[in-house]
C-alpha cells in the first residue's frame, strides 16, 4: 500500500476469524511435544524462606524438573529489571531485584517460590501441592499510609521509610504564596483503591530453545514484544536481542497489565533451555489475581486556591503512590510522568505544584493499567472543583466552564493542528467534554485528502512555574 494511511478508514481484517471462533490464543499453541509449567506461590505477604522440600514432589509420576531459586541463581538468571529508569526524580529511584523465584524472602501473597514442570497440566500441579515450603512469618505492611510510619516494618534496607522514590514538578513557593492569599482554599484527600484488571484470557506463555542455534523464543499473552525481548535479553538472560525471539498471538484482552515482563516469562524460557523441550505456562483465575501486577492505589492531597469570583490560582498536590513489594517495569512513570502531564485536567490554573512519593508495601506491584496515571489526575480536578463548588454556593456545572483553557496561544495555532485547538477551546467553552471537529491537518492537505470528521479530546501543556 503507498497511499497515506492518515485520516483513511481502513477495514479491519482479522474480525472475521473472531466471529468464527477461529482465534488463535496462547493455550491453542503448545507442541505437542511440549511440557507444563505450575507455579508454587507464596501464601504469605511477607516471610523469610527457611527451607524448601521437594523431593518428593520430583518423584512423582511425568514431573521432568521442580525449579527453586538456588537453582535460577546457579544458571546466572538475573532479575527482571525495571523499563522505565530515566526520569527526573528529587530522590533516587530504589530498584530492588525481583527474581523469578523468590530467594530468601517473600514479600508478597503470590510471589513465585518454586516452579513444576511435568507432562501435563494436572501432574504439575499435582506435584505443586508436594513441594513443602517452610516460612518464618515477618511483620507485613500493606496500606500505604500504614507503610510510610515511622515505626513502620521495613520492606527493602535499601529504601529508607519504605519510600521508593520522590518527585516533584513545579516549585512549591509561588503555589504556597497564591494558596495563602486566596480569597478561597478548597482541601481533598482521595484514595484511588487498587483494581485488578482481570481479561478474559488469563496469561499464559510459552517457551522455546533450539539447541543448535542458541536461539530463545517466547510466544505469550502479552503486548510490547520488542520491550520484553530486550529486557529479557539485556537484564535475565544477559544474551545477544537477535538470540531471543517474541511473539504475541492473538490476546484475550489486557488493559495495561499484559504490557509487563513477568516472572512466568523468564521461567518457561529458562525451564525450556534446562530441559531441551518447549514449556508452557497457563494461570488460572486465581492466580492471575495474585501474580498480574494491579493498577492505580495511590492516597492523595490536594489543595485548591481561588478568588472571590471562584476564578482558579494554584493547585497543590502530594501522592502517596503504592508501588507494591517491587518496581514494576513501567511502574515508576505512572503516578510521575503520566499523572504530572495531566493535572489540572482542562482548567486553566496558573500555579501548579506536584509531589509523588512512591511506597513500598507487603502487596502485589502496581504498574500501568487503562490510563496510567491521567485519570487520577482527571478525577482529583474534579472532584475540587465538586467541592469548591458546594463550599462557594455555586454551580459546578457553571463553575467549569469559566475555568476551561482559553484558546491556544498564537505560537500553539500555527502548524498542522492549530485550527482543532482553537474549535475545541470554543467548544469547551461552552460546557462540552469534547468536541467534533472537521480539519484536516496539513500532512493530509498536501496529500489532496479531503478533510473529515472526527472527535478531539484535548489535554493541555501545564505551565509549571520557573520551567
Amino acid at each position: 500500500m503507498t497511499e497515506p494511511l492518515l485520516g483513511r478508514s481502513v477495514n479491519r481484517l482479522e474480525d472475521e476469524r473472531f466471529v468464527r471462533g477461529r482465534g488463535r490464543y496462547i493455550a491453542d499453541l503448545a507442541a505437542p511435544n511440549a511440557l507444563h509449567g505450575a507455579v508454587v506461590r507464596s501464601p504469605h505477604a511477607h516471610a523469610r524462606i527457611t527451607a524448601i522440600s521437594a523431593g518428593a514432589a520430583r518423584q512423582m509420576p511425568g514431573v521432568a524438573a521442580v525449579l527453586t531459586g538456588g537453582e535460577l541463581a546457579a544458571d546466572n538468571i538475573g532479575p527482571l529489571p525495571c523499563g522505565v529508569t530515566a526520569i527526573p526524580m528529587t530522590t533516587p529511584l530504589v530498584l530492588p531485584p525481583c527474581h523469578a523465584l523468590a530467594r530468601d524472602v517473600v514479600r508478597y501473597v503470590g510471589e513465585p517460590v518454586a516452579f513444576v514442570v511435568a507432562e501435563s497440566t494436572e501432574a504439575a500441579r499435582d506435584a505443586a501441592e508436594a513441594v513443602v515450603v517452610d516460612y518464618a512469618p515477618l511483620p507485613p505492611v500493606v496500606s500505604i499510609a500504614d507503610a510510610v510510619l515511622p515505626d513502620a516494618p521495613s520492606i527493602w534496607p535499601e529504601a529508607r521509610g519504605n519510600i521508593a522514590f520522590q518527585f516533584n514538578r513545579g516549585e512549591i513557593g509561588p503555589v504556597e504564596a497564591a494558596i495563602r492569599d486566596a480569597a478561597h482554599v478548597v482541601e481533598c484527600e482521595l484514595v484511588n483503591n487498587r483494581v485488578v484488571a482481570a481479561p478474559m484470557e488469563t496469561r499464559g506463555a510459552l517457551g522455546e530453545f533450539d539447541a543448535s542455534s542458541g536461539r530463545l523464543h517466547l510466544t505469550a499473552s502479552a503486548a510490547g514484544a520488542h520491550a520484553i525481548r530486550d529486557l529479557l535479553a539485556d537484564g535475565v538472560f544477559r544474551i545477544g536481542r537477535e538470540k531471543l525471539r517474541v511473539s504475541i498471538p492473538d490476546v484475550g484482552g489486557g488493559f495495561g497489565m499484559k504490557n509487563v515482563l513477568y516472572p512466568e516469562w523468564v521461567l518457561v524460557l529458562w525451564a525450556a533451555r534446562r530441559l531441551g523441550r518447549p514449556v508452557i505456562w497457563i494461570g488460572d483465575r486465581s492466580e492471575d489475581f495474585t501474580g498480574s501486577v494491579h493498577g492505580r492505589d495511590s492516597l492523595v492531597r490536594a489543595r485548591l486556591a481561588l478568588d472571590s469570583d471562584g476564578r482558579f490560582l494554584a493547585l497543590d498536590t502530594k501522592v502517596l503512590a503504592n508501588m507494591g513489594a517491587y518496581i514494576s517495569t513501567v511502574a515508576p512513570a505512572v503516578p510521575t510522568m503520566a499523572m504530572a502531564s495531566a493535572m489540572g485536567g482542562v482548567y486553566d490554573i496558573p500555579l501548579i505544584a506536584f509531589q509523588t512519593s512512591g511506597v513500598f508495601t507487603n502487596t502485589t506491584p502496581v504498574d500501568a493499567y487503562r490510563g496510567a496515571g491521567k485519570p487520577e489526575a482527571n478525577y482529583l480536578i474534579e472532584r475540587c472543583i465538586d467541592i469548591a463548588a458546594h463550599q462557594l454556593g455555586m454551580d459546578a456545572m457553571k463553575l467549569r466552564p469559566q475555568e476551561h483553557l482559553s484558546p491556544l496561544s498564537p505560537s500553539k495555532r500555527d502548524g498542522a493542528y492549530g485550527r482543532a485547538g482553537q474549535l475545541c477551546a470554543r467548544d469547551r467553552s461552552r460546557g462540552q467534554g469534547f468536541c467534533r471537529i472537521r480539519y484536516a491537518p496539513a500532512e493530509l492537505a498536501q496529500a489532496g485528502q479531503a478533510a473529515r470528521p472526527g472527535l478531539c479530546l484535548l489535554s493541555r501543556d501545564v505551565a509549571w512555574p520557573a520551567q
